[in-house]
């Protein structure tokens, strides 16, 4: 049975530049904490995987923790991290229940189409499970989304690159790896999925275009939609033949292309 993993961040939704990163900075200054991120400084903290990793990495700018008056006990600090993260999970459900965060295109139409053809269809991130949940139900509605696990936060101890988020969506959903597509949108997640052994197909968004990609399948400037432009073919290893939108037949034919894959 061929199955599809989507990515949350950046392929659901484009959720780093008008979710995650307004979320980072009103939990910034909720805590009164010395920072603020803008577009690229948070396109750098981008290259770390995870939220709560994110924040982590401001532990080792200059004067931070002194200026922030974060305890030196490790469990202490442990702990702070744990309550700014809840607060931003929060204020990133937040601007997605209000409706700031519309899905990206193809993703309410290619995912109930995969579902009725009988594919198996799940999404792996390394965002809180929660989070991730609220993009999803947005993105295509509560029916459909009860209909497709999440795999997602710290159900795994590496976030990606590392390829553990993918296979443990392998083992526990029993998918053929030869039969699986990840739908990704950055250099870590595509690492992740080729390391797992899995074909990826690539969309960029405006954090990733410039990213080196040679190992995805199919790289496009979005999966597209029949009421919008052509979509943009930025590099096609495999027998797919995509026309202004991507279908579930070109979804189909990246199966079995795992152009650089480790495994």
């Amino acid at each position: 049975m061929s199955a599809l993993v989507f990515d949350c961040d950046g392929v659901l939704a484009d959720t780093e530049r008008y979710g995650h990163l307004p979320a980072f900075n009103l939990t910034f200054e909720h805590f009164d904490l010395p920072v603020r991120w803008d577009v690229e400084e948070y396109a750098r903290r981008l290259r770390i995987g995870g939220g709560k990793e994110r924040m982590a990495s401001l532990f080792a700018d200059p004067g931070f923790s002194e200026a922030a008056h974060v305890p030196d006990d490790e469990d202490a600090r442990r702990a702070l991290l744990a309550e700014w993260h809840r607060y931003k999970s929060a204020a990133f459900r937040d601007l997605v229940q209000s409706g700031q965060l519309p899905a990206r295109p193809g993703i309410s139409r290619l995912i109930p189409e995969a579902l009725a053809a009988g594919w198996t269809v799940a999404v792996a991130s390394t965002s809180a499970e929660a989070s991730v949940r609220a993009v999803l139900e947005h993105a295509v509605g509560t029916e459909v989304a009860a209909g497709v696990p999440v795999f997602a936060g710290d159900v795994v101890l590496a976030k990606k690159p590392d390829p553990a988020i993918y296979d443990l969506a392998v083992r526990e959903l029993g998918l053929d790896r030869d039969d699986t597509l990840v739908v990704e949108d950055s250099r870590n997640g595509l690492l992740a999925a080729t390391g797992a052994g899995l074909p990826c197909l690539v969309t960029v968004n405006g954090y990733t275009r410039e990213e080196d990609f040679g190992e995805a399948v199919l790289v496009v400037s979005e999966l597209g939609d029949p009421d919008r432009g052509p979509v943009e073919v930025l590099a096609n290893r495999g027998p797919a033949t995509p026309g202004a939108y991507l279908t579930l037949d070109d979804l189909s034919a990246c199966l079995g292309t795992r152009t650089g894959a480790t495994r």
